[in-house]
């Protein structure tokens, strides 16, 4: 389990260069720190119950924090 989250650190890091190159670099830091995070996560060795607690609190704290910015604080419609 702990390589699924290397793999993760993988996947958000090349987001994270993507959201660089793309002039976004709010999104890039939030990305470059989830990076950080998951490739700590995986060298601790923990058990496999452990990590599977720690992605779904990761992905509770993501539907809330997506679902409140897309309900309250996106605005419809507000493209360049």
């Amino acid at each position: 389990m702990d390589r699924m989250f290397r793999v993760l650190g993988f996947w958000t890091g090349i987001f994270a260069v993507l959201f660089m190159i793309g002039h976004m670099e709010s999104m890039a830091i939030l990305f470059f720190g989830q990076t950080a995070v998951f490739v700590a996560l995986s060298y601790l060795n923990l058990s496999e119950r452990v990590y599977m607690y720690i992605f779904a609190a990761y992905l509770t704290l993501f539907f809330v924090g997506f679902t409140y910015y897309s309900t309250f604080l996106m605005v419809p419609g507000a493209g360049h």
